[in-house]
């Protein structure tokens, strides 16, 4: 067979060069195709074998940038042994290196983003979990930030210029965003520090209801009244914060007045008797109930107890039926409930005073 052919040359590489550049690409491509097949079957086996619960989603990013990988590292080799033009040459390599950090960038980010959900995912912590996928972009800009600079480095470029241009550049966009950036390391702030979470009752200053978003710049509030309150993740971090959430108990204080005309026995039952109808609640604790201080127009008494429970709707079921119980237990002994009013007393007068004479005087003409 006369293969003489072969030494023809096309572009300074003859057909032979050609011909194993397409072998070595072909053989690689299918040699690649079996490892990963052989790699993915291998570690199905081992799951089984240990009875370990291999998660899907690691084989598939580790075996797709591998894969990514090797597909590349194939591609140079071949064209490799080809004498190719200096120019055409250094293209070659910068698009490998240029493809190997973006697969590079990419399965870090991917297994960094991995690791910490599954961390998440082990705590339990579904709503930290929520918090973190607003983060998972900043942290996607700064390994891209830095998979630049390493590319620019392997690229030839001068990096201490490049570091310098973005230094200026970064303090001239932080001095215009400000008031982005605050609200930024504020949210930061709130995902670590965690004063509140999503579905939590709070109460920021005048502003009262249920945290349903956190956003990077705001956070969005439910208000009893229905109505959406949005208000900068600064604001949050800079007032106190009231948080219903963990509360275990309410403490409840009250008071009530009778009249100063109640008798000295019935304002001694009435402690006893507070005490008794409070006690006689579902998921209360009693405290106290004391004759506290003398009013204007009322005798007032003081009383604490507990709910044993953070409901505000169970709260006011129960001080309902403690009113109740407390006005119908009066009526039956007759006690009053004291009322702003007002008593005159008037001093009588005496209608039988002396009458005053004028002494009578004689005149002499």
């Amino acid at each position: 067979m006369n293969l003489d052919f072969l030494t023809r040359s096309i572009l300074g590489n003859t057909l032979a060069a050609y011909a194993m550049a397409i072998a070595v690409l072909v053989v690689g491509f299918l040699l690649i195709n079996g490892f990963r097949a052989l790699i993915l079957s291998s570690l199905r086996r081992w799951a089984k074998k240990t009875q370990t619960t291999l998660d899907p989603r690691i084989t598939k990013i580790l075996s797709q940038s591998l894969v990514r990988l090797l597909y590349v590292g194939n591609v140079f080799l071949a064209i490799g042994n080809l004498n190719l033009h200096p120019i055409l040459n250094q293209a070659v390599r910068a698009l490998t290196v240029i493809a190997t950090t973006i697969i590079g960038i990419q399965l870090i980010s991917q297994l960094a983003e991995y690791a910490i959900r599954s961390y998440l995912l082990r705590k339990g912590d579904i709503e930290l979990e929520q918090s973190f996928s607003a983060l998972m972009p900043i942290l996607r800009a700064i390994l891209w930030a830095i998979g630049a600079v390493f590319l620019l480095d392997n690229l030839g470029f001068d990096i201490s210029a490049v570091v310098a241009s973005l230094g200026i550049g970064g303090l001239a966009i932080a001095f215009a965003a400000q008031g982005i950036l605050t609200d930024l390391f504020s949210y930061f702030s709130i995902v670590l520090d965690r004063p509140f979470a999503l579905g939590d009752f709070i109460i920021v200053g005048d502003f009262i209801g249920t945290v349903e978003y956190i956003g990077i710049k705001t956070t969005r509030l439910k208000s009893l009244s229905g109505e959406e309150i949005v208000m900068a993740n600064t604001d949050l971090t800079g007032s106190r914060i009231r948080n219903f959430k963990h509360m275990k108990r309410r403490r409840i204080v009250f008071s009530l007045g009778v009249l100063y005309e109640t008798p000295k026995e019935k304002l001694e039952i009435i402690p006893a008797l507070i005490q008794d109808i409070i006690s006689a609640q579902e998921q209360v604790s009693f405290d106290r109930a004391h004759f506290a201080n003398y009013g204007d127009f009322s005798l007032n008494y003081e009383i604490v107890y507990y709910v044993e429970s953070s409901d505000y709707a169970l709260y006011m079921d129960t001080q309902q039926k403690i009113n109740l119980a407390i006005f119908e237990a009066f009526s039956q002994r007759n006690i009053e409930f004291a009322y702003p009013t007002n008593v005159t007393y008037v001093q009588g007068l005496n209608t039988n005073a002396e009458k005053a004479i004028a002494p009578e005087t004689a005149t002499n003409s």
